[in-house]
């Protein structure tokens, strides 16, 4: 274990709480869980659209205002997703998502 290591606890109890328990218990980290979650299934939905040797290069990233930004390892990928980002809007459209726009923001690499 390491020693620079400190389990979260509640101020005014001094008793130590779980991630999920930070997560129930904070507004502002509910929000960004259930954003996170939604960004995920959002990848969830288009991951048959993109190549199976590619996916592991595409990771789901931050959702802003109908704009949904893919974090991607390469440049080859960057450029066949923005060719397939018709296909996955229509896709995402399908089901509902609320998503008018990606956006691909390429990783350095090992990051991915």
């Amino acid at each position: 274990m390491n020693k620079n290591f400190r389990p979260l606890t509640e101020p005014a109890t001094n008793r130590t709480i779980t991630i999920r328990q930070a997560v129930e218990s904070s507004e502002a980290l509910g929000v960004l869980a259930r954003v996170v979650k939604e960004s995920g299934d959002y990848l969830k939905d288009v991951s048959a659209l993109i190549p199976e040797p590619m996916r592991a290069s595409v990771v789901a990233g931050p959702i802003d205002n109908k704009v949904w930004c893919l974090l991607v390892s390469g440049n080859a990928a960057a450029a066949k997703l923005r060719q397939l980002s018709p296909l996955l809007l229509a896709c995402l459209s399908e089901k509902g998502r609320a998503v008018e726009k990606i956006r691909l923001k390429i990783l350095p690499k090992n990051t991915v």
